[in-house]
């Protein structure tokens, strides 16, 4: 049993790390939204996850696609930005909230054993 707890807490740390990788990706997008030339990067979050859990380390930045590329260069949409900010915090406070519930699980197995 504590291997199979110790396991999720650890593909929770994993979400946790591929979360915030993608924040800092999306905060570098922003302050670079006025760089020309400057292409909106980003990672495959699901296929990174799953590769993640399966114990490939290296998560591939790839070029956001589909985005309008203005006269100079850069691709960086704002809205797109914020959205992404928004749901990295919102799908982040989901993992805490889980890791939290791993560790209240630990402590009350803990407490049954006394």
């Amino acid at each position: 049993m504590a291997d199979s707890i110790a396991g999720v807490g650890k593909d929770i740390q994993t979400y946790l790390d591929l979360l915030s990788l993608r924040q800092k990706l999306t905060v570098s997008n922003i302050a670079n939204a006025d760089t020309p030339g400057y292409k909106t990067q980003d990672i495959e979050f699901q296929e990174e996850f799953r590769a993640a859990l399966h114990g490939e380390s290296s998560p591939r930045i790839i070029e956001a696609r589909g985005l309008v590329v203005k006269n100079d260069g850069n691709n960086v949409s704002l809205d797109r930005e914020a959205r992404m900010l928004s749901e990295t915090a919102l799908r982040f406070n989901i993992g805490v909230a889980l890791l939290k519930g791993e560790i209240e699980d630990i402590r009350k197995a803990i407490r049954s054993d006394s």
